[in-house]
Order: structure tokens, then sequence, then C-alpha cells
């Protein structure tokens, strides 16, 4: 037996066996989806090892009850076809010339048009409507978020800030 026969063979043997992800039938989509939505933390991390082979990533309860959501959908019904997969990659190509840094930025932090941002303000609710070049407060258009939060503050303020889309001090 040659040296490199033996070290591959110890790899194999050392290598852990590879995650059984079970199958889930159709009719347990429901019951495990509503599940989800009230499982403790530690329970959606037992999932995630159950349904992804893997350990849980360090992201907060909505992102793991989302993608957990999904994985049993796939898991259900079955994933996006091979020609979707590529497709959206080539949409994405297009979109970043293949840049995988400007893939992972997300070139606007503005929400969607349609959005409502509501705030509460020394007992006021106040709600702001996004649009596709403006904001809508009252029934008027302001250019800024920060004219509409210093109308409703009479003081200065940052708009992100105000409406809770940016952490104070510049933090996303």
């Amino acid at each position: 037996m040659t040296r490199g026969s033996t070290t591959q063979r110890r790899r194999q043997e050392a290598a852990p066996p590879a995650p059984t992800i079970p199958k889930i039938p159709p009719a347990q989509v429901l019951p495990r989806l509503a599940a989800l939505q009230t499982a403790t933390a530690a329970e959606l991390k037992e999932q995630w090892r159950v349904l992804f082979g893997k350990e849980p990533p360090p992201f907060n309860r909505p992102y793991l009850v989302s993608r957990l959501s999904y994985r049993v959908q796939e898991l259900a019904y079955g994933g996006l076809k091979p020609e979707t997969r590529k497709r959206l990659e080539a949409l994405g190509e297009q979109l970043d010339g293949g840049n995988i840094v400007l893939r992972r930025i997300r070139a606007d932090s503005r929400p969607l048009p349609g959005t409502r941002l509501v705030r509460e303000h020394d007992g006021v609710q106040h709600v702001v409507t996004v649009r596709a070049d403006d904001f809508e407060y009252e029934g008027r258009s302001y250019q800024s978020l920060s004219a509409i939060a210093r109308h409703i503050t009479g003081t200065r303020w940052n708009g992100w800030v105000f409406f809770g889309l940016r952490q104070p001090g510049g933090g996303t």
C-alpha cells in the first residue's frame, strides 16, 4: 500500500458522515411553519441543525424563522429549478458585473415606495409614506425625512435616526 492511499483512507475514515436531511411530507408544512413562530431560540437552532445539517448562524430570531420556513417548504415541495437559479445568477451578474463585494452591499438603503414609517412622538402617532422621489406626511410632500422630523419636533434631527431606520452615531 502506498503512502498516498493510506492518507486518503485515513481521511475517509475520519470524515464525519454527511448529514441526512429529512424529506418533509406536504401535509406537515403548515403545522411546522406555525410551530416555528412560537419555538424558543434553542428549538429554532436545533431545527436548523436538523434541516440544514450544520450549526446555525448567530443571527436574530426573525432571520432564523424566515430561513427555516423557506427550508421546510423547500424540503416538502422542492427548491428552485436549476434553470431558475442560473437565470437569477445571470441577472445578478448584469447588475454588479460579477463583483462579489458589490453583491453584498445594498445599493440604496432607502425604503421601498409605499412603505409606511410610523413614529410616536409626544403621545402622537406620525405616519410617513415613502414615495419614489420624496416622502409624504400629512398630505404634504417632503424631500427628506429630516425635514419631517424637524417639522414634528421643532428641532434638528437626522430623519433616518428619528424614524428608526438607522442607529444614532452613523451605524446602519
